[in-house]
């Protein structure tokens, strides 16, 4: 018989090291022509229609590279986009969001200690979410706003913030975190798909077509690509906090993000002026630094782990059926002698702070709730406890693996 439950974690993986690839290949070009862009400059024997140029050297070989301003004088015979890095890592993201956080959306992704939702209106806020803040940020930058960008990014902040908040009101820590940074990457692949790449075409037909392209076109695109550039950080940190609870557990996840937004442009800032040649503007590290520090302050200013992530909570139908299984009371022993040490609301193993990853391990309700990850990780293979430090025996990882199975049906 096939083990779904092994499919559907392998399915995980595979769509996560598609979002984890496609999101290199994106950021890795967009850090790229930002930085190319930044550090063009005026050639000794100009060309006509070109802004900068620059000279580099890769792989054994030496690249001269020009940037023209709105268009060169007739259009190559071929033409490199660069768009499927954005869309294949949104696409991918928008997968996990959906197996991880929507199909175990009574555990990842409702917090009932918030609000009383049911799934379908878990998927719906999720969902509406991403979708709204696009087109709010949109009508801002095709605003007069467009014109000032620094007020525009403020605002910007603004709405995150707003945003952050509003989520932790019926989402889990976990969620909360997750979803700011979808928030953003819808932002920033929406920029690409809506704005930057129609306007490249646009330009491009206007060439093929003898006619003189507008430099408006040109100019809105950069103003999405510099947004982008500045928000890339922020996601890549927020994709990862699912693994650290003293970011996503915390009372104040959502101040600790905005936090995060903040660093990612005083980090982002240094780099820009470097490439465009300002020096090095060392003082973005010393901001950064203590923005990390805030972050880190307030992952411990009251502590607590709520509803799905560690309070006790009613169990949902799908839980009790496990906590009825055959086998219940002595995977309960087992998973108390070998492992609510260290995944308990106040862990006592000596250098752990809070429960690895949010998982609170100490009731059966608990124990219930992570059936799925107790089967994988202590059942079916020996990934915990790490280096098996609490000795678990091989008998009791045959206990959990038959207990899961008898709950499952």
């Amino acid at each position: 018989m096939v083990d779904l439950t092994i499919l559907l974690d392998w399915l995980e993986f595979a769509v996560r090291w598609l979002h984890v690839v496609a999101a290199m290949a994106w950021i890795g070009s967009s850090f790229y022509f930002i930085a190319l862009d930044l550090g063009l400059r005026p050639g000794a024997r100009p060309a006509p229609g070109v802004a900068g140029e620059a000279w580099q050297v890769h792989g054994g070989g030496f690249y001269h590279i020009r940037k023209y301003m709105v268009s060169p004088e007739e259009m190559p015979a071929d033409l490199t986009w660069f768009k499927w890095e954005s869309y294949t890592t949104w696409l991918s993201g928008a997968a996990m969001l959906v197996l991880v956080y929507w199909l175990g959306a009574d555990l990842m992704l409702l917090d009932p200690a918030k609000a009383e939702l049911a799934p379908w209106q878990g998927w719906a806020i999720s969902g509406a979410s991403l979708t709204i803040g696009w087109l709010v940020y949109d009508a801002l930058c095709r605003s007069g706003l467009a014109e000032r960008p620094t007020l525009l990014m403020l605002i910007l902040f603004a709405l995150l913030m707003v945003m952050g908040w509003g989520y932790d009101q019926v989402f889990t820590g976990r969620a909360v975190m997750l979803h700011l940074g979808a928030f953003t990457a819808t932002i920033m692949t929406a920029n690409v798909f809506f704005i930057i790449i129609p306007n490249q075409k646009i330009v491009v037909a206007d060439l093929i077509a003898g006619r003189t392209p507008d430099a408006k076109y040109g100019k809105i695109a950069k103003l999405r690509s510099t947004h982008n550039n500045y928000l890339t950080l922020p996601v890549v940190f927020l994709m990862l906090s699912n693994h650290y609870p003293l970011a996503f557990a915390s009372r104040w996840n959502w101040v600790i993000a905005g936090l995060v937004f903040l660093m990612g442009v005083t980090i982002r800032h240094f780099f820009n002026g470097h490439h465009a040649g300002k020096g090095y503007r060392w003082w973005t590290w010393g901001v950064t630094a203590l923005l990390f520090l805030a972050a880190v302050w307030l992952s411990v200013q009251g502590q607590a782990l709520r509803g799905g992530e560690g309070e006790a909570r009613a169990m949902t139908r799908g839980e009790a059926r496990f906590a009825e299984a055959e086998g219940f009371e002595a995977v309960s022993d087992i998973v108390m002698g070998r492992c609510s040490m260290c995944h308990a609301r106040e862990p006592g193993w000596e250098g752990i702070a809070a429960a690895p990853r949010g998982v609170v391990l100490e009731t059966p309700a608990d124990i219930a709730a992570h059936a799925r990850k107790i089967y994988l990780h202590a059942g079916l293979t020996d990934a915990m406890p790490p280096a098996n430090v609490t000795f678990m025996e091989p008998g009791e990882r045959a206990a959990i693996v038959a207990w899961y199975r008898a709950g499952r049906g």
